[in-house]
């Protein structure tokens, strides 16, 4: 076999990764770490969520990197976007958010599996090899969070869209206005949400609702 027959069948074997972050940087490493590897290559890398379902459609990857917080189209709507034109799609979460619900969100979005960008390179090149044979890893850490949400009471969609208000500042009598219901209805969202996230007030629900991932500032 010649040097050039042998160079076609290394590129045609390759994994063919997307890299998906708002950050240039980021990009850059990520795709340093891909690069050097003999089994993958770059075939793409995007700013947001937008240009991410786009090189998608153009390049079909093996495996996407894909981080969550990325603007206009957040990661979890990238997915469900990516998921819906390519249902076999495979699609690595890589992200700074630890939130249980930020980890509920994406895997039920089509993510298969959820790393921290703390990751090792080490760990996020076997992830990758492993999500390309077929593989499904989930860390006992995510596990965990998992685990933890599944026992917790859930906040409604309507209950998350009070939680955000209250973390813009409002007011009861406000959130009533901004929601269109009646200032008892928010009073009692408010005390549900009280309830639901264990805590006294709503300092405490702001905390632990970014903590979790069920709102980003």
């Amino acid at each position: 076999m010649n040097i050039a027959t042998e160079t076609a069948e290394h590129v045609s074997s390759a994994i063919r990764v997307l890299c998906v972050d708002d950050h240039r940087i980021v990009r850059d490493g990520i795709s340093l770490i891909i690069s050097r590897q003999p089994d993958m290559e770059v075939v793409g890398s995007a700013a947001s969520g937008e240009e991410a379902v786009e090189l998608f459609r153009q390049c079909r990857p093996d495996v996407t990197l894909m981080d969550l917080q990325l603007g206009t189209m957040g990661g979890v709507d990238a997915i469900r976007a990516i998921k819906a034109q390519a249902p076999d799609a495979r699609i690595v979460v890589l992200t700074m958010y630890s939130g249980d619900e930020d980890i509920y969100r994406a895997l039920q979005a089509g993510a298969v599996t959820y790393l921290l960008k703390d990751t090792l390179s080490d760990d996020l090149i076997r992830t990758v090899r492993d999500v390309h044979s077929g593989k499904q890893p989930v860390s006992p850490d995510v596990e965990a969070r998992l685990a933890e949400r599944a026992a917790r009471p859930h906040l409604t969609p309507r209950e998350v869209q009070v939680v955000e208000l209250i973390a813009q500042g409002m007011r009861n009598k406000e959130i009533a206005a901004a929601l269109g219901i009646s200032e008892e209805t928010a009073q009692v969202h408010v005390k549900n949400i009280l309830a639901k996230l264990k805590v006294k007030d709503r300092t405490a629900v702001v905390s632990v609702a970014l903590r979790r991932g069920i709102i980003h500032m």
